[in-house]
Parts: structure tokens; sequence; C-alpha cells
């Protein structure tokens, strides 16, 4: 079994409650698929403000060091939190292999988040839930392998 972030699968838990768009074929088969999202697991709604780490990234975050803004300057940090390890629970629970996520947010960027400025900048680093996941030794991939190109 396998985690995937549910905005990938087209299920509208985007922060903006948008649609993504179809991306091809999955390399694994729906039978093996758990769609999650960790920012409506920790309890938030969609659609929702945006939110970005400031000062950090998603070990940050955990560490204590770093927060989860949103874009009216609500911290969200503790809700983030919360979300990454529902979805740990979810993982343990049905024994993924592994987790697909959503490069860019703030709880799924495996490879880039957004730098907490709102001005859409990019930064390498992982947000809150990936974060997690990798230090629980799960594999943790983007949008761009669970598609066949």
């Amino acid at each position: 079994m396998y985690l995937v972030s549910a905005c990938l699968l087209g299920l509208r838990t985007r922060f903006d409650g948008k649609k993504l768009i179809d991306s091809g074929p999955l390399i694994i088969p729906l039978n093996k698929i758990i769609p999650f999202c960790p920012e409506q697991l920790g309890g938030l709604s969609t659609p929702r403000f945006p939110a970005e780490i400031v000062n950090g990234c998603g070990e940050d975050v955990l560490e204590g060091r770093a927060h989860v803004i949103n874009s009216k300057g609500e911290n969200l940090t503790e809700t983030f939190i919360r979300g990454a390890r529902e979805s740990l629970y979810l993982a343990c629970l049905y024994k993924a292999e592994g987790i697909y996520l959503k490069d860019g947010s703030p709880s799924c960027g495996s490879c880039f988040i957004y730098d907490g400025t709102f001005s859409g900048r990019r930064q390498p680093g992982r947000g809150v839930t990936a974060a997690l996941f990798r230090l629980e030794g799960i594999p943790v991939y983007n949008e761009a392998d669970l598609f066949k190109q």
C-alpha cells in the first residue's frame, strides 16, 4: 500500500479547492493507493488560505525552530504537525511502503517548499509531513515519481 496526496488523484483537497490537471496513468494500481490530505487530517477545511513555512523547513517545524503561517498571519504550526502525525498513523495502520506527495506544499513538499514570504519564491526543503516520514524511514516521493512518462 502507498499513501498518495489526494490532490494528485484529482480530489479537490488543495488549499484553493481546485482540481489538479490529470498527469497521466499512475505507476501504482488503484487498489494499492490510500488517498489522504495531511492538512485536512490536521483539521483544516477546503478551501483555506495558503500557508507557508517561515524561517525554515519541515524538519525545523518539527523541532520548534520554524512555524507554518497562513496568508492572514495565523499560526497553523500545531495543525500541520497534527496532520503529519495523523498521516503517519494512517501509514502505519496500512503498513505503507511509501508515500507520494505534492511538491511545494508546506505539508507535502518533498524537494521544495515556498520561502515563507508568499511571493512565489521556492527554496529547497521538505514540508512537515514529508519531513516526519523521512525521519521515520518511510520512503517519500513526489508527483513526478507517481505517473508513467
